[in-house]
Formats: structure tokens, C-alpha cells, sequence
């Protein structure tokens, strides 16, 4: 018994390293064959408020900049899965999504609150972080948004 126990054990942890280097592979490659377009990196959680209010106003982003070079990019902050896709039954999101059950990836950008979003140029430099999401300031968002996609 104390055998199986172990072995148990270690697939676990095993499942649970491999999930944390998948999510932050996974987010390095989409970064890479971004390169040239603007990016909107979220972070976001299904108990977190203010996405709900977010996902819609990306959607709407990714497709009104999308042919301009602008792609959304979303990292799920849940521990459970099933949580996560729950949120997105009722609020599909229209754009990349990247689970980070361990939080690996959210503690390399060491987030200060929910959600959290980064903008990167096309040169994949990030200029611009927000946290929290604004009603009053969707505009101010896209207009970063308008410059960077217009910058060469």
C-alpha cells in the first residue's frame, strides 16, 4: 500500500511540473509567433469580477484589430480547470487561452491584482500594464492599442 501511495504521489507531482513548464512553453511559443504583431496578454480567473467584464471588450478587440496585427492572449489562473471552463460557457473567448493551474507563469509576472494585462509592441517588448479592468478607461486601452498597431 505504502508503494502505491508513493507512486501516486510522484505521478502527481510529476503531472503537476509538466502542467507548470506546458503553460509557460506554451505562452514562450505563442510570444515567439507573435513576434511583429501587438500583443494583449490577460490574466484572468472565473472568480474574478472584473473579467466578466473584460471578456467581452477583448472579444470585441481581437476581432475589430485583429488584421491590424493585434492578438489576445489569455492565461486562466484557476486551479481547477472545470472552473475555467465553466466561466467560458457563458463567456466564450474569441482569442487564445492558456491554463496556469499553478500559477507558474502568473508568478514570473508577478501580478499585483485580477486581472492583470500586459501590452506588448510588435517588437515583443511589453509597454503598458494594467490591473483591475475600468469601464472609463476601455477607451484609454484602446487607444494603446490603435498606437502600437499603427507604429512600424
Amino acid at each position: 500500500m505504502f508503494v502505491f501511495r508513493s507512486i501516486i504521489i510522484l505521478s502527481l507531482l510529476f503531472m503537476s511540473s509538466l502542467a507548470q513548464a506546458n503553460s509557460t512553453t506554451e505562452l514562450d511559443n505563442m510570444l515567439k509567433e507573435a513576434k511583429g504583431q501587438v500583443v494583449y496578454l490577460d490574466f484572468w480567473a472565473s472568480w474574478c469580477g472584473p473579467c466578466r467584464k473584460s471578456f467581452p471588450w477583448l472579444n470585441a478587440m481581437q476581432a475589430k484589430y485583429q488584421a491590424q496585427g493585434f492578438k489576445v492572449i489569455s492565461v486562466n489562473v484557476d486551479t481547477e480547470r472545470a472552473a475555467a471552463e465553466k466561466f467560458l460557457q457563458t463567456l466564450p473567448a474569441h482569442f487564445a487561452v492558456i491554463y496556469d493551474p499553478n500559477g507558474k507563469v502568473a508568478r514570473q509576472f508577478k501580478l499585483k491584482g485580477m486581472p492583470s494585462s500586459y501590452l506588448f509592441n510588435k517588437q515583443g517588448k511589453i509597454v503598458s500594464a494594467h490591473v483591475g479592468f475600468i469601464d472609463n478607461k476601455k477607451s484609454q486601452y484602446e487607444n494603446e492599442i490603435i498606437k502600437l498597431t499603427q507604429q512600424k
